[in-house]
């Protein structure tokens, strides 16, 4: 393959087959991750299946396409500076590493997790590899501001919009630009809220500009959001709710997503259906018939008692496992019947 087609083919989405010699490969076999299950479950809302099975996406301020076989996890990623088309170095490949948590492994917490949990069993049969980000913690916090009382679909736009308006444009591949995250500062800008409500945020834009506004001017900027990787669970969940827009379940995804709290169990009202249909759990210390402050908290107890230290990667599972399942219900009976003549899961 010549130079200038490698470059041509930098240009636009590439698929493992077309352009083998771009892409660098990770042993992890499927079951310690399922790109489609993770990639499309809530946790980001920066990737698309540009091609069956290639999820195209920004990770680390780069644009990456990712794909994978039973063993491997394959990753091309495209540089803006066109001299330097080649495939993904090992330093550029850690970050992959880092973003999917690949120094845990799933198989222990499935068996331990399955151990304790004849429901958690029957579900994680069908669903392996179910595992965690780690979120820019900048992009997490807002992009789940964002999330408030609103569907996958929908924060994904949302999410999109953001980042084309007050993102860093990163490349264009075929008919599409990619951009990175917006930085706090500009975020925290004088016509923000507008801008934001124009881009469909409704009552969220003023959350977002003063959340921005918040870090930057009342507790020292980025600096602040990092340390709390390093601040016990409790600590760092009270300091989230003191954002404006940061309620107890937006507290708990950051936690969870982004400053390294496994223990965080968000419950949302998938979870708490979870709980009520598949637990026969009610709340105790309330009569709160869906999620409150005080509810969260005793179900996330409930959950950490039962799972242990990792009780939110297992909370995960059940979510796209319910996610998955109300999907499938949504879609027309024909695609329905086509799908199911072929493979389970």
């Amino acid at each position: 393959m010549s130079v200038v087609s490698l470059l041509l083919g930098s240009m636009g989405h590439r698929t493992l087959a077309s352009f083998p010699a771009l892409w660098a490969s990770i042993p992890c076999p499927r079951s310690e991750l399922r790109l489609d299950l993770v990639l499309a479950s809530g946790q980001s809302f920066r990737w698309r299946e540009q091609s069956p099975a290639h999820w195209s996406g920004v990770l680390a301020d780069q644009v990456w396409t990712l794909t994978q076989t039973e063993e491997h996890l394959y990753c091309t990623v495209y540089r803006g500076d066109k001299g330097r088309v080649g495939r993904p170095t090992l330093e550029e490949l850690k970050a992959v590493q880092q973003y999917f948590q690949l120094d845990v492994s799933l198989a222990p917490l499935y068996h331990h997790w399955s151990s304790v949990d004849p429901h958690f069993k029957e579900v994680a049969q069908k669903f392996k590899g179910v595992r965690l980000l780690r979120l820019d913690p900048i992009e997490c916090l807002f992009s789940f501001i964002c999330s408030s009382n609103n569907n996958i679909a929908r924060i994904t736009g949302i999410v999109e919009r953001l980042c084309q308006t007050f993102g860093p444009r990163l490349i264009q591949l075929d008919d599409v630009t990619y951009h990175g995250f917006p930085s706090l500062q500009a975020l925290a800008g004088p016509e923000v809220e507008a801008q934001l409500r124009n881009l469909g945020l409704g009552y969220r834009a003023r959350f977002v500009s003063a959340s921005a506004r918040a870090i930057l001017e009342e507790r020292g900027g980025l600096p602040w959001l990092q340390q709390l990787r390093k601040a016990p669970y409790e600590e760092a969940h009270k300091a989230l709710c003191t954002l404006p827009g940061v309620g107890t379940k937006v507290a708990d995804c950051i936690c969870l997503m982004a400053l390294e709290k496994p223990q965080a169990v968000p419950v949302d009202v998938h979870v708490w259906q979870i709980a009520q249909r598949d637990y026969s759990w009610h709340p105790t210390t309330s009569h709160a018939k869906g999620p409150s402050p005080q509810a969260n908290k005793e179900l996330g107890n409930f959950f950490r008692n039962l799972w242990g230290p990792y009780a939110g990667w297992a909370q995960a599972v059940l979510f796209s496992a319910d996610l998955r399942q109300l999907q499938r219900a949504q879609e027309p009976p024909a695609k329905r019947r086509k799908r199911c003549t072929g493979p389970e899961g």
